[in-house]
């Protein structure tokens, strides 16, 4: 099941791309990215208080609110910067450039969590290299 939730992450992506493309337009890109934070949070909340799943806000640990919080972080300040590279960048070759943070997230799984890697692996983050390097030569 989690490869279709993975297809529908990368088909939902690529319409943030395109939608936060037209949405960046006339407006400051921080500002854009705050209304779209906004929208997520809403939804996201939404959708705990909808399943009633609120009351096991009290079970999170320590560690995981910690990680949770780098985390809110992470992604925060990587939507500001696709955000602002969006506005001024072709979607094109910003998408593909992002893109190599499944590049960077197999490294960093290897070193932190120790997941394997193999040729396979290597392979396919090395086409994902060669592919966004091809698409940023004009």
């Amino acid at each position: 099941m989690w490869k279709y939730y993975a297809l529908l992450s990368a088909f939902f992506a690529a319409l943030t791309a395109i939608f936060a493309k037209i949405g960046v337009k006339d407006i400051n890109s921080d500002l854009a990215t705050a209304i779209r934070t906004t929208i997520i949070l809403l939804i996201t909340w939404g959708i705990v208080v909808f399943e009633h799943q609120g009351a096991g806000i009290r079970e999170v640990g320590h560690r995981t609110w910690l990680f949770l919080i780098l985390s809110g972080a992470a992604t925060g300040l990587s939507w500001l910067f696709y955000f602002k590279a969006l506005q001024t960048g072709d979607v094109s070759r910003v998408a593909p450039i992002d893109k190599l943070s499944v590049v960077i997230t197999i490294c960093l799984s290897f070193l932190f969590l120790k997941e394997p890697v193999n040729p396979r692996v290597i392979l396919g983050a090395v086409l994902i290299t060669c592919g966004s390097i091809i698409m940023l030569i004009k």
